[in-house]
């Protein structure tokens, strides 16, 4: 029989397990720094380049460019692959994804996760010269034979005849409504060399996208975003690049494009299909821009909150002193997370995710609405160009509160 004290402290318990619920947990603020996962070491000069994604079944799937003998994007490098299982607390071992090949950078790793909850696709290219395209279907433990796709960006050449591609990097997206639901949409950028610039640079420079309908077997080219020496509004845009795409909840694509241009801004521009009939690019006064690669994301409806953007990148326009005056480039510090619930038309939330040396990020979102940001980072002078690539989580209830900048 039961006592009414044991009643009493039956309801107390189902209480609590209901105060304790997942959503209830979602609502309070999170935030952590997780790990290092990726750092020099002997082997290596720098771990650089971070591309983050996390599968349907809440795998994390982290890459990085460790290059060899120097730090610059010419040097000899792997594409290295750590996975993590329990929200980037633990991490297996090092794989190397694509391994080097002499005087053949092997770089700007790109993922996508599909909607059919088990692959991986991921695009990468080799001597800036052509790409590859390779998948997973058991969660990045092994990976399908890399196709060339180099086919692809020959169609551009009639328009644009370029020296150098890459792809991304960062994560790309799939579409998941509309005529085109499925669509597998790559920002690209190219780049046709001064000749009397040193052999190996990145300028002059234009971007547009690739895609695939049909689960990454063949690729289409997009048209031609922007391009060097193309009028914005008074400006002058100079050298568009790396770029990022996010599908809004309009079905709509938006990129987000680095630039060398004057303003420091970030430039959108907007295409109903991902690939064609582009916006003409417009700067985004919100969104400063260092001249670094950022990252954004659709973060998922949860409760009554509304969907919305998070972007990511280092916000340093309070330090105007300049990196290299050559090409306008600013500090990169101060790595700072903006919300928008309006589609990016305005940037509501302005959140410091690290204060000190901060670059290249990329941002991937958990089954369960937790964020992770994976950003490489140094300690200053004294580390130079000799990063270490880190791994912070945190939710949009830590966003929207009134917590402190976290400190280093």
């Amino acid at each position: 029989m039961k006592t009414p004290q044991f009643l009493r402290l039956l309801a107390l318990l189902s209480l609590s397990v209901l105060l304790i619920s997942p959503e209830s947990l979602a609502q309070q603020p999170v935030f952590e720094t997780i790990a290092t996962v990726f750092e020099p070491g002997k082997e290596y000069a720098t771990t650089r380049i971070p591309a983050l994604v996390c599968s349907k079944k809440g795998t994390l799937l982290a890459f990085t460019e460790a290059r060899v003998q120097n730090t610059g994007d010419w040097a000899d490098m792997d594409i290295l692959l750590r996975r993590s299982t329990d929200g980037g607390k633990n991490w297996l071992p090092v794989q190397v994804f694509a391994a080097r090949r002499p005087k053949q950078p092997t770089s700007n790793c790109t993922p996508i996760v599909d909607a059919d909850g088990k692959t991986i696709h991921v695009l990468y290219q080799r001597n800036y010269a052509n790409c590859f395209y390779t998948k997973s279907t058991d969660e990045g433990a092994t990976w399908s034979e890399p196709a060339d796709i180099t086919y692809v960006f020959e169609k551009f050449r009639p328009e644009y005849n370029w020296k150098v591609l890459a792809p991304g990097p960062g994560h790309a997206i799939q579409l998941s409504q509309g005529q085109h639901k499925g669509r597998l949409v790559v920002p690209v950028w190219l780049c046709e060399p001064n000749p009397t610039v040193k052999y190996g640079d990145h300028r002059p420079s234009c971007i547009a996208t690739v895609f695939s309908d049909d689960g990454g077997k063949t690729w289409q080219r997009g048209t031609i975003v922007a391009n060097n020496g193309d009028r914005i509004g008074g400006d002058t845009l100079v050298n568009p690049s790396e770029h990022i795409a996010v599908e809004l909840s309009d079905g709509r694509v938006m990129l987000n494009i680095r630039s060398e241009s004057a303003p420091h801004r970030r430039l959108v521009a907007y295409s109903p299909d991902g690939a064609t009939a582009w916006t003409k690019p417009v700067f985004d006064d919100e969104l400063f821009d260092p001249v670094c690669m950022a990252s954004l994301i659709r973060l998922p409806k949860a409760g009554k909150e509304k969907p919305a953007l998070l972007f990511v990148n280092p916000d340093s326009q309070t330090d105007p002193s300049m990196l290299n005056p050559k090409v306008n480039f600013r500090k990169r510090q101060n790595l700072t997370a903006k919300l928008s619930t309006d589609d990016g038309q305005t940037w509501s939330v302005k959140k410091v995710l690290d204060p000190g040396n901060a670059g290249y990020s990329d941002v991937a979102v958990g089954p369960d609405g937790l964020v992770y940001c994976l950003y490489e980072t140094n300690a200053g002078a004294a580390e130079g160009w000799r990063y270490h690539v880190v791994l912070k989580r945190f939710n949009r209830a830590w966003l929207t509160d009134n917590t402190q900048t976290p400190t280093k």
